[in-house]
């Protein structure tokens, strides 16, 4: 120290002190009512800034006060130097928790609403938070005056054998930002396989996706493997779809009656059913004249691939309902079977006996 410390030097440090906590709980109860009013919007990155500000900004507002308060102590030159570049280096690391929080937070903010689901890309988040918090660590090294030189050659050197270790978890990473990049998969997507794993993308991080399938089990697949193999995604280009119901009718009815009653059914199931599209264009085409029926096909319009199911079930309760009402028979399948009378083969197990009553005898 320069001089000895007085009780003036004290008073004026803990004021220093003092407003830095007061001005940092000020803050914070601010950020909170800014939080409030975000809420309320509708865009979700806002919430996420003023979530990730309520860190940074107190601790701004103590680390100043803390600061100057060592301005007020007579302190030595190393002293002082070695305080202020400790405080800097804390901010520059609050700094750099709250930058990775806000990018991180947008990029999920982004992922949610191209894709309209609550899952997420997070291979992008955390390949954001990997990227931000490396910088922030190479600024605070640099702040206590480590030299980062020896370090960025270090990591160099050493990335060739971190490749060559890490073969399989680069090849799922690289094919988890091409699937994404080139928009072939998002989160949300209902996708199928050609080995047969079907579900909806739950996520895409830097190792795998993961698939919920409609019985709620979770299907974990290699990000190479998802991007090697033939796939069938039913919510692209859109998410609606058409299904085909199979149906089939006798000869003896009148096809003109049956389109119309089949046209009527099908626009009544589309407009009250959930799920359905309501401007969907009934469409029946008859194609085989069958053993015992003629068979043709109902194409209906569904909102997404899980609502087939509920709308094929309401079809074909109505379309039985209205059929027997209308005296339209759907005939089951009949065979004639022709049954000629014969001789008879001998019972299983049983071997065939022979009559040996007219063969020569041997003495």
């Amino acid at each position: 120290m320069t001089r000895a410390l007085t009780l003036h030097d004290w008073i004026v440090a803990g004021i220093a002190v003092f407003a830095g906590l007061a001005a940092g709980l000020l803050l914070r109860a601010t950020l909170r009512w800014l939080g409030e009013r975000a809420s309320r919007t509708r865009w979700s990155g806002d919430d996420v800034i003023v979530d990730a500000l309520r860190t940074l900004v107190p601790c701004a507002a103590i680390t100043a006060g803390l600061a100057a308060a060592a301005e007020a102590l007579p302190l030595t030159h190393r002293t002082g130097r070695n305080i202020t570049m400790t405080l800097t280096a804390l901010l520059i690391l609050a700094a750099t928790l709250t930058a990775a929080r806000i990018v991180t937070g947008l990029v999920r903010s982004v992922a949610q609403s191209r894709s309209g689901v609550a899952g997420s890309a997070t291979i992008f988040v955390n390949i954001t938070r990997v990227v931000v918090l490396a910088m922030g660590f190479l600024v605070v090294l640099q702040t206590l005056g480590i030299s980062i030189a020896p370090l960025l050659t270090a990591l160099g050197v050493g990335g060739l054998a971190v490749a060559l270790a890490l073969q399989d978890t680069l090849a799922n990473l690289f094919a988890g930002v091409h699937i994404l990049a080139a928009k072939t998969v998002q989160p949300g997507d209902y996708i199928r396989l050609s080995s047969g794993e079907e579900g909806y993308v739950v996520d895409i991080n830097w190792r795998n996706t993961t698939v919920r399938q409609l019985s709620n089990n979770l299907v974990i697949i290699p990000n190479a493997k998802l991007a090697g193999t033939n796939m069938t995604n039913f919510s692209r280009p859109e998410q609606e779809l058409s299904i085909m119901v199979q149906v089939g009718v006798s000869y003896e009815s009148d096809l003109e009656h049956v389109e119309r009653v089949t046209i009527e059914v099908v626009d009544a199931v589309m407009t009250d059913i959930t799920g359905a599209v309501p401007d969907h264009e009934a469409a029946i085409r008859f194609h085989t004249f069958g053993d015992s029926r003629i068979s043709f096909t109902v194409i209906l319009g569904v909102g997404e691939f899980s609502d087939q199911y509920r709308i094929k079930h309401e079809f074909i309760k109505r379309l039985h309902q209205r059929y027997r009402a209308e005296g339209i028979r759907v005939p089951a399948p009949a065979r004639n079977v022709t049954v000629q009378q014969g001789e008879l083969p001998p019972p299983l197990g049983i071997p065939h006996q022979r009559d040996v009553s007219s063969q020569p005898r041997v003495h």
